[in-house]
């Protein structure tokens, strides 16, 4: 039996909600999925959970609890690597965006910061957004194939708090090299000295230590998993459960083999909560002019 043009119109506004007999909602009521007081910042923080950064004090907002806007760690990579002035940078992992805001305070020209975690991706758009970032550009995926797959070249690489995140940071580090220069790295690292086989910070390894034979090195690579950790909506770890924490000696070995003849460590942390950490710069004192600058 055909339908009338008024039956199908009938049903079609049913299946959209706008059933005409539904009961009108109380005036108080609203739909979740908007924000009914005056507009504000802090509207924006809430709209996104699991954030991990606080803001400068003086913004009175309400956000994580960790104070990364004048990270020591970023501000010693500056001072090693000079004058960010007019300078092209590639920010790899940058969470919520307070390390992005301190390169943009020292004048960078273009900062491109890619970010794989979807909530970090949002929450540095939110940052952007209240500080008023002026040369950052946030993009959202695989740093993994940002270095591997376009030609940009820059004149400085900053991947803090990344390399134990990578399921291969061999892989990892050579794209990096094929793209910079100079490189600032905050790491942790595996050390059978600082981290002997009894350590308690060792209950995340899974299997036996991997050999991997790369430019003439025998590089040693620790299999970790997070332990189910990323079901936390804060997690910021990598993305993929398994990842590989690389041996400080042949973390170093491997980026001279890069050609990084300039390396210089800061704030060796071998007794970190989470594991041996420091803060590594490294730059080539003969630069290679192989691929196009970014813009």
């Amino acid at each position: 039996m055909a339908m009338s043009a008024g039956s199908w119109f009938s049903a079609l506004f049913e299946r959209l909600g706008f059933a005409q007999n539904a009961p009108l909602a109380a005036k108080s009521d609203h739909l979740d999925e908007y924000v009914t007081n005056f507009p504000s910042h802090q509207n924006a923080i809430d709209a996104l959970p699991g954030w991990n950064q606080a803001f400068q004090p003086e913004l009175g907002l309400e956000a994580g609890k960790v104070h990364l806007h004048h990270d020591p760690r970023i501000l010693w990579a500056i001072e090693q690597m000079g004058s960010l002035s007019g300078k092209h940078i590639l920010e790899i992992g940058p969470l919520e965006a307070a390390h992005t805001w301190l390169l943009d305070q020292h004048g960078a020209a273009l900062i491109d910061a890619v970010e794989a975690n979807k909530l970090c991706y949002l929450r540095c758009l939110v940052t952007k957004e209240i500080l008023q970032l002026k040369s950052a550009r946030f993009h959202l995926g695989d740093c993994q194939l940002w270095l591997e797959q376009r030609p940009d070249r820059y004149d400085f690489v900053i991947a803090s708090g990344v390399l134990y995140h990578m399921q291969d940071p061999i892989r990892f580090l050579e794209a990096i090299a094929a793209r910079t220069d100079a490189i600032f790295i905050w790491t942790h690292y595996a050390d059978d000295e600082a981290m002997p086989p009894d350590d308690p910070r060792r209950g995340a390894f899974v299997g036996q230590p991997e050999v991997r034979q790369h430019l003439g090195l025998n590089i040693h690579l620790h299999p970790r998993s997070y332990l189910g950790a990323w079901k936390d909506k804060a997690f910021c770890g990598g993305m993929h459960d398994l990842h590989r924490w690389i041996d400080k000696k042949d973390l170093l070995e491997f980026l001279r083999a890069l050609g990084f003849d300039d390396l210089r460590i800061w704030n060796d942390e071998p007794n970190h909560a989470f594991g041996p950490a420091f803060s590594l710069f490294a730059r080539r004192s003969q630069p290679q002019n192989v691929a196009a600058q970014a813009g």
